[in-house]
């Protein structure tokens, strides 16, 4: 049986975990603190102190964390993965990072005889769990086909953009509009607001307008009727930093993103006022500028 490690328990990770379990494959986990392994532990996963542990004898190791640095310390740092994962394996880096980080993480993973898959994901942690999520990969494609039993278990799509780094470059594109879109929105109903217009009648309005993605729809009535979440799946704090990653990732093209830009400032002033609280108060920001 593949023996598979998974590093990284937050939302996501626990919903991957949990698919991972169901399909049957036997799954080891680590995570900063052990609170968060409880359901993953009691569903069949074995706990690891460390990375490292994690990762011994692992086939295939996952992970899914916040940003370059904690993908550093759990990859390269003291006790991490790379120090014990054996000749061979293969190295599943499923967090949305910067693509500058990307590439130096994958030399030092092939360096070490193994094999990278750049795999950020997209998708809510109960699409996770539901084994839905969709992968954005990026690798030499025989090696992404040898990961595909596994990563069928906790996806419904696996889109290949090409070699390591490039599905991180869709990633981060597609957060950066997803950064512009969630501002323009706050935009809208702070505007809809100001002009005294019926709050239910604007909401209903916009979730069947034209502009209705599947994003507007999940953020529109939290916005507008100050309904937002205590514990969010995706926070000020994450999309700042995701904006930050695409801007890099446009100026190095020699791109000027001017609406990531003006985006990525309002959630830079939201994750100041409400780090790492849901991203829908980005509105507070819009409404505070035109008061």
């Amino acid at each position: 049986m593949r023996k598979i490690a998974l590093l990284g328990l937050g939302k996501m990770g626990q919903g991957i975990a949990l698919s991972i379990l169901r399909s049957g494959e036997n799954l080891t986990v680590w995570n900063r603190s052990i609170e968060k392994a409880g359901p993953v532990l009691d569903a069949g996963a074995k706990w690891a102190d460390t990375p490292a542990k994690a990762a011994e004898n692992a086939d295939f190791v996952i992970a899914m964390l916040s940003d370059d640095t904690a993908s550093a310390t759990v990859w390269l740092g003291e006790n991490g993965a790379l120090q014990s994962i054996k000749p061979g394996a293969f190295v599943i880096e499923c967090s949305t990072l910067s693509l500058d980080y990307v590439q130096k993480l994958s030399e030092a993973v092939i360096a070490k005889g193994l094999v990278y898959i750049d795999c950020p994901v997209t998708g809510i942690p109960s699409a996770a769990a539901e084994g839905k999520l969709t992968l954005l990969a990026g690798a030499e494609k025989h090696q992404l086909e040898a990961c595909v039993p596994v990563l069928q278990s906790f996806s419904k799509s696996i889109k290949h953009f090409g070699a390591i780094g490039r599905g991180t470059c869709y990633k981060l594109m597609i957060n950066l509009m997803g950064a512009v879109q969630i501002a323009a929105l706050a935009e809208g109903i702070a505007l809809c607001e100001k002009l005294g217009l019926d709050t239910e009648t604007v909401i209903e309005s916009i979730e069947t307008s034209a502009a209705a993605s599947p994003q507007v729809i999940r953020y529109t009535r939290r916005m507008a009727e100050k309904k937002f979440l205590q514990d969010p799946s995706f926070t000020t704090t994450l999309r700042h930093k995701d904006a930050l990653y695409a801007l890099a990732l446009a100026k190095d093209a020699g791109f000027v993103a001017k609406l990531g830009t003006v985006a990525a400032q309002w959630f830079a002033e939201a994750g100041q006022h409400y780090k790492n609280m849901d991203e829908a108060m980005v509105i507070d920001i819009i409404k505070a500028g035109n008061e």
